[in-house]
This record gives structure tokens, C-alpha cells and sequence, in this order.
């Protein structure tokens, strides 16, 4: 038997093999391409890239905000959360990295730009800002209670728009209700729509009513009685007489006047001045600046100066709102009024020029001066517009006027 020889390729084979296998790769380079492109259209990547639709969903963060579009929106404020309670209507959720103080100027200013009436002021024990439009809506900004998961140096705070027009939760009626035989009162008719057609008729609803006397109105030579100027002493009794003859039902919103064993605040208003207790009771009640509110520059009340515009303003303000003056700057003043003359006002008038704003088209500057771009603070205050001042007394329609008074 032969020994077994080795398998070997004839020349031949080996030729045709390797002729095979050169076609066989380049075929195979040629179309690599063509099978990586053709795939309707995609590239290779795009055949073994993963579905984007089984991609992992990321939260997304809160672009839903309620509040009108017109509602002013702090520019440093991110919004985190809106919600919808029934005893504080739309709530949204905010943070910023500015303190609340810098929150509260701002709405402060934008709301009452915007005809909002500031009705309290946030403060230590109340941190909040509490504005109204009326028959509209009411608006709280409020910090959140701080808890261990806030931020260091971040503010989160709310705001919460309850319409006022919502109707409230109905209540079951009694079974078997007992009829009254007392008529419903008929709701009062709103002090403007009883506005005097002219200064005279301020004049005589006042005099009407015990606030001037015939000789104080009654003409002097060729000067009408409504175009004389006003000392600050008269201004301080009829603005006392007024507020309390016009307030006559209302008891414990009278003005007090001082007797006879108080401690002047004044200099120059001893006891025997006939009109010490209206000049020492507006300053016992803290509505004019003097040592008793903190004031130790006011040591004269100078009687027989004229009032003018800004301390008309000034005294009589509180005696309408009813609340702390509120904190004013140039710029708020310039926003609301648009006066151009508002860096001449003195800041402690400042705030009272504010206020007076929020109460709207019963606002005594309003009222007294018409539309005007100027207020000329130091400018000498007349008779006639002294009545229109002190003709009305009150927050927009919830006040009384002197006329309302005479027909009580």
C-alpha cells in the first residue's frame, strides 16, 4: 500500500480559487455602500440609531399661568405651579432669587398703575399684599412658609386672583320661611352721581350742615368767598367739623377734640386758642405731623399760614382710607399721577399723593383739581377747593357725602 501524499492543489485550481475570491471581494466592496444607503432612503446610522419614540419622557416644566394677560408678572420670577382652589381662586406658584421686598415694590407699584387699590400692606406680622379692583377681582401675594426642601437665597411666594364676582356657595333655604313685613332698603345711590354742578352748592350743603358759618362764605368786596385763600388753622376746624358732621351716624368713626387740660403739641397753639381742640385732636390722632407722631421738626403749627395742596392732601387722605399711609417713592408717584412737578413734593406728602391715587375718581386731587399734569404742592389752596375737599369723605363709593348727610 502507497503512503498517503499530501492533498495539493493542481496550478489549475489554485489559480481559478484565487481569480473567485478577488471577484467575490470586490463585488462585496461595490456594494456595501449600496446596501448601507438603500434602505429607503437612510444612512447606516440612521438604520441602527435608536427609535426616538421609546425615548425615556423628561419632565417638563410648568408653562401654564391663569392670571390675565394683563396682570403684571415679576421679570426675575420663574413660574413652578398653578392651581385652582374654591376659597382662593387661581393660585400660582413663583420663585426668584430677589427677596420679597422686591417683590412687593414692584406689584405695589404695577397694580396701583394698573387701578388696583392697595388695601393692606404687608408687614412683620402680616406678610402679605392685598389688592382689589372693584367688582372685579382681589389678589393676595404671599410668601410660602419656608421648609427644609427651599432653596438658600430663593424666594417662593404665591399669588392668588379670586374674582369678586363668584358666586358664592348656595345655602339651603328654611322648610317654611316667615314672611317679613319689613321692605328691603333700596341700596344708596353713590355719592358722585349727587355731585354739585358748581363751588357754591359744595358750599351751601356744607353750610347746610354746620361746617361754614354765612360770614365765612359770604363775599368780601369784589373777591368771590370760594377764591380766598386758606390759613392752616381754619383748614384744621372745618376738616374736623366736617369729617364728624358727615360721619354723625357712625359714632366710633368720630374725630375727638381735645379739651382743655391736654399738653399743647404746638408752640403756638396754647389751650386758649379758639381753635385748639381741632388743631390738638387731628395731632392726638396722629393725622398731621407733630412730636406726638415722631416728628420733633413740627414744634410750630404756624395757624396763620395757607394750606397748601400737598398738606390739604396730606391731612385729609387718612381720613378716607382709614389705614396707614403707604410707603411712596418719586417714581411710583411719577407712574400713577404722571405729575412733572412730583420731585417738589415733600416726602412726607408723598405718601398721601399716593393713596389718594388708589382711590380713584373720588380721589380729592381728582375731584378738587380735574385732570392736570401739574400739582404745584406749594401752591396757596382756596376756599371752594377746600369744600370740594372735605364735601366728601371715604373710600370710592363706599364714602358719604356732605349732601347724603343733609338728607340723613
Amino acid at each position: 500500500m502507497l503512503p498517503s501524499q499530501p492533498n495539493r492543489r493542481s496550478p489549475i485550481r489554485l489559480a481559478i480559487f484565487g481569480i473567485c475570491r478577488s471577484g467575490l471581494l470586490a463585488a462585496l466592496a461595490m456594494s456595501t455602500p449600496i446596501l448601507l444607503s438603500s434602505c429607503n432612503g437612510k444612512t447606516v446610522q440612521d438604520t441602527f440609531a435608536p427609535d426616538p419614540k421609546l425615548k425615556q419622557p423628561t419632565a417638563a416644566e410648568p408653562t401654564t399661568n391663569d392670571l390675565p394677560a394683563d396682570f403684571p408678572q415679576y421679570p426675575q420670577a420663574k413660574l413652578l405651579n398653578t392651581d385652582r382652589t374654591d376659597d382662593r381662586g387661581i393660585v400660582t406658584t413663583w420663585t426668584t432669587p430677589d427677596p420679597i421686598e422686591s417683590v412687593y415694590k414692584f406689584y405695589q407699584q404695577e397694580l396701583t398703575a394698573k387701578q388696583w387699590q392697595i388695601v393692606t400692606q404687608p408687614s412683620d406680622t402680616a406678610p402679605q399684599l392685598v389688592a382689589t379692583q372693584p367688582d372685579r377681582s382681589n389678589v393676595t401675594i404671599a410668601p410660602e412658609p419656608s421648609t427644609d426642601k427651599q432653596q438658600t437665597g430663593v424666594t417662593t411666594y404665591t399669588i392668588s386672583l379670586l374674582a369678586t364676582t363668584a358666586s358664592p356657595t348656595p345655602t339651603p333655604a328654611p322648610s317654611s320661611p316667615a314672611p317679613s313685613s319689613t321692605p328691603t332698603p333700596s341700596p344708596k345711590p353713590l355719592s358722585n352721581n349727587l355731585a354739585p354742578a358748581n363751588t357754591g352748592e359744595y358750599l351751601a350743603d356744607l353750610t347746610k350742615l354746620g361746617v361754614f358759618t354765612s360770614a365765612e362764605t359770604s363775599a368780601t368786596g369784589k373777591t368771590p368767598p370760594s377764591s380766598r385763600p386758606v390759613t392752616r388753622r381754619e383748614y384744621a376746624r372745618w376738616l374736623v367739623a366736617a369729617h364728624n358732621r358727615i360721619n354723625g351716624t357712625k359714632p366710633t368713626q368720630q374725630l375727638k377734640l381735645a379739651t382743655s387740660d391736654a399738653k399743647p403739641a404746638f408752640q403756638d397753639v396754647p389751650t386758649t386758642n379758639p381753635d385748639f381742640p381741632s388743631i390738638q385732636g387731628l395731632a392726638e390722632a396722629g393725622l398731621i405731623p407733630s412730636p406726638l407722631s415722631g416728628d420733633a421738626t413740627s414744634v410750630l403749627f404756624r395757624p396763620e399760614a395757607p394750606v397748601t395742596r400737598e398738606q390739604m392732601i396730606l391731612w385729609k387722605v387718612p381720613l378716607d382710607t382709614r389705614q396707614p399711609l403707604p410707603a411712596a417713592s418719586l417714581d411710583a408717584v411719577k407712574q400713577t399721577w404722571g405729575f412733572q412737578d412730583a420731585g417738589k413734593i415733600d416726602p412726607k406728602a408723598m405718601r398721601a399723593v399716593l393713596a389718594d391715587f388708589q382711590n380713584g375718581d373720588q380721589a380729592n386731587i381728582k375731584r378738587v383739581f380735574g385732570y392736570t399734569t401739574l400739582f404745584q404742592p406749594k401752591k396757596t389752596v382756596t376756599l371752594g377747593e377746600v369744600a370740594i375737599a372735605i364735601w366728601y369723605f371715604g373710600a370710592n363709593s363706599e364714602g358719604i357725602s356732605a349732601r347724603e348727610a343733609t338728607l340723613n
